[in-house]
């Protein structure tokens, strides 16, 4: 009898035993699905609702630790009552609530609290504004109380408590024992990590030792009163990943106008938390175009797990937001190419020519079983998605100088596909966690029990991923387009090896069931088909690895009902044994997956089977206020309107928001190639949303603005010296 559950730490785990997973309440992963999440990278902010933070995953957070993990206020024996609040921004919120019965002389609450909030990095700021509309003299003590308990992330995903750090007052002479008194506000420090808390005007009272600043609050009629505390956490040894700067946005962010407003509000969030969620890389310097003035910037993986360098993620996300301009792609490059392998380490699961798969600031313990180093390089798929990349960031613009520096880099990545597939007695590219502490499953679906059979039964490893197989053509054929562009040897030996590749696919991977012929989502351990029905499917399509019989066999496939779920795509079908619509790989939706199968759809040549995954999309990205979240529970349309959401999302997250810019592509049916002058405009479903129009787009460096007349009739403005071809 199997012993074990499954359990997802860093975007999946290991089996941990039972026992250990459920040992108590508190050791169960936090949920997030009622939270407020405001961000800034590398700091970001999850509160409840009414705004408080104490409990669960709460708390202001600063590069991978949390610096507080409490703060709330209370007016005495008056009861707090919410009343709205919620975003007003990707780095803002606010909140309100009425002090019940303070004041009142009808039914009409009279004294209101309205709290807002802005994150910026390293830095939290909370006004609490109080107003009294009654015609009555008020008085009461307002409470903030607040804590910490300097946790690193993967022990609040753990759900594991800690003790809280004792806090000394601040900004009062002499102040700084734990427990004393006097000062303006709060400070606690470990380990080369400082957080402070100062109020604006200073406390009436302050008890350190409690966490707490009251403050005594007379207010006439018509009269308002208003506290501003304002949190800073830092290391003393810098971040690892700074903010980026403010004023060097990779992208002007696009202004999309369409007859369903759903699609513009979906797009506008999306590129407003894609904003808060930019990084850069402290070592900009070296091999930047402008030298050590040059910020590379990329897309930190989603919050508030994962607010960090990803490799898979990055790349994913700065693809999809291609039509935005080449700049993002081109420092997420360079980014990843300083880390790329140079050596063989098991410990890390570096290898010569890898694309790493995440960056920390230290090791993270999650079990006994379970840990990963600072720098992990467990991932199969990081790698081709790198050189495809850099392929398609050539093809929109990327400057012929940028794009040659990072050849030897694409070599090195695809020397690593070489021997990967040349070590494998099948010829593909496969992977296992050698150091028994690592990732189970190394694609993007790597939760432990991601990879099954049709029969439920776990795919034993090593393991050869369907998408995998066709990421690797694709970046042999991408690879193969560079090196000849740039005159560099090889191009016909690589597009040889891909055409080879895709002989041995199309041997090994095809089975069939009542329905037809589909490929296996994986190959196990003895080389046999792991014959899930899944929502890999999408991934194949468009990257040349299939024919046209094979794509239309596809096609129909993800429009069934098992996959198609009306909120998008589910992630296995729902007539396999175990099918759940909460499990992270084995039910639930995920946005980048359906919108992937959407262009794969639009690429294959079936607009017609690709538009109702995106009208399932824009429906899912509505019930959440247009910030769709990492994925969300595949119950589908059939059981309501609204889905479901998946508890522990990080939300909001980086291919999640660039999804939205890569559905607008393919129902433009959007593409280029600068190098050949010319950018492609053939709308597939944007007849749907039309009268459209969607400007401040790039290519090539310059402006592109498209709109689709409710008759069908295109207007496209292109930068000079390029050809717009239309469909």
């Amino acid at each position: 009898m199997d012993t074990t559950v499954k359990t997802q730490d860093i975007n999946g785990s290991a089996p941990v035993p039972a026992s250990a997973a459920v040992s108590a309440a508190g050791d169960l992963q936090p949920f997030l699905h009622d939270a407020v999440v405001t961000l800034h990278a590398p700091s970001f902010v999850v509160s409840r609702a009414d705004g408080q933070l104490g409990g669960g995953a709460d708390g202001f957070y600063h590069g991978d630790l949390r610096a507080l993990s409490h703060l709330s206020v209370a007016a005495g024996p008056i009861v707090l009552a919410p009343v709205g609040g919620g975003l007003r921004g990707a780095d803002r919120a606010d909140f309100r609530a009425i002090l019940r019965g303070l004041g009142e002389v009808t039914p009409d609450p009279a004294v209101g609290l309205h709290r807002r909030r802005t994150v910026a990095a390293g830095r939290l700021e909370e006004t609490f504004e109080v107003t009294n509309a009654g015609n009555q003299r008020v008085g009461f003590r307002l409470t903030v109380t607040a804590a910490t308990d300097l946790a690193p992330m993967e022990r609040v995903k753990s759900g594991h408590t800690l003790d809280p750090v004792p806090a000394r007052p601040e900004g009062a002479e002499g102040a700084g024992e734990p427990g004393g008194a006097g000062g303006s506000g709060l400070a606690w420090s470990r380990d080369g990590f400082a957080v402070r808390l100062v109020s604006e005007p200073a406390p009436d009272a302050l008890e350190a030792a409690e966490g707490r600043l009251s403050y005594d609050v007379e207010l006439d009629p018509g009269a308002s009163w208003a506290v501003t505390l304002r949190c800073t956490a830092a290391y003393a040894d810098g971040d690892q990943f700074p903010a980026a700067p403010a004023d060097a946005v990779p992208w002007r962010a696009p202004a999309l106008r369409s007859a369903d407003r759903r699609f513009d509000q979906w797009l506008d969030q999306s590129v407003a938390d894609a904003d808060r969620l930019r990084l850069m890389d402290p070592r900009s310097g070296e091999g930047h175009p402008d030298g050590a003035h040059g910020v590379d910037q990329f897309l930190a993986a989603g919050a508030p797990w994962f607010l960090t360098l990803f490799g898979r993620d990055a790349l994913w996300a700065a693809r999809m937001l291609l039509p935005l301009g080449t700049e993002l792609a081109a420092g997420t490059l360079r980014t990843l190419a300083r880390r790329q392998g140079t050596a063989a380490d098991p410990a890390t699961e570096e290898q010569p020519g890898k694309i790493l798969h995440e960056v920390r600031r230290g090791t993270q313990n999650f079990t006994d079983a379970f840990s990963l180093p600072p720098v992990y390089y467990g991932t199969v798929d990081a790698t081709p998605l790198w050189i495809t990349l850099l392929h398609d960031a050539w093809r929109w613009g990327l400057a012929p100088d940028q794009v040659e520096q990072l050849l030897p880099h694409t070599e090195s990545a695809l020397a690593w596909l070489r021997d990967q597939a040349a070590g494998d007695p099948d010829g593909f590219l496969k992977y296992v966690d050698r150091t028994g502490r690592g990732l189970a499953n190394q694609g993007w679906k790597d939760s432990g029990d991601a990879i099954r059979h049709r029969d439920g039964r776990l795919a034993e490893p090593p393991i050869a991923l369907c998408e995998v197989q066709a990421y690797a053509y694709e970046a042999a054929r991408g690879g193969a387009a560079l090196l000849r562009a740039f005159g560099r040897p090889g191009a016909d030996g690589w597009e040889e090896w891909a055409e080879a590749l895709a002989t041995r696919f199309r041997e090994r991977f095809w089975v069939e069931d009542a329905r037809g012929p589909y490929p296996a989502v994986a190959l196990d351990r003895d080389g046999r088909p792991v014959d899930s029905v899944t929502s890999g499917f999408g991934h194949l399509l468009g990257t040349g690895l299939l024919n046209r019989e094979e794509s239309a066999a596809l096609a129909a496939r993800l429009a069934g009902p098992d996959l198609d779920s009306g909120h998008g795509l589910r992630t296995l079908s729902s007539d396999s044994v175990g099918f759940n619509p909460y499990g992270y790989h084995i039910g639930s939706i995920w946005p980048h997956d359906t919108a992937i199968a959407v262009h794969g759809l639009v690429r294959a040549g079936f607009p017609e089977a690709a538009a109702p995954l995106a009208a399932g999309l824009l429906s899912a990205s509505a019930a959440f206020a247009g910030r769709l979240p990492e994925l969300f529970a595949g119950h589908g349309a059939a059981a309501g309107p609204h889905p479901a959401p998946y508890p522990a999302s990080c939300r909001p997250q980086a291919w999640a928001a660039a999804s939205s810019v890569l559905v607008l592509r393919s129902a433009l049916g959007l593409d280029a190639d600068v190098p050949g002058g010319t950018v492609t405009v053939a709308p597939a479903f944007a007849g749907a949303y039309a009268p459209l129009s969607v400007t401040r787009l790039q290519v090539g460096g310059g402006r592109l603005d498209i709109a689709l007349a409710a008759d069908g009739a295109v207007d496209v403005t292109a930068p000079e010296g390029l050809t717009v071809v239309r469909g």
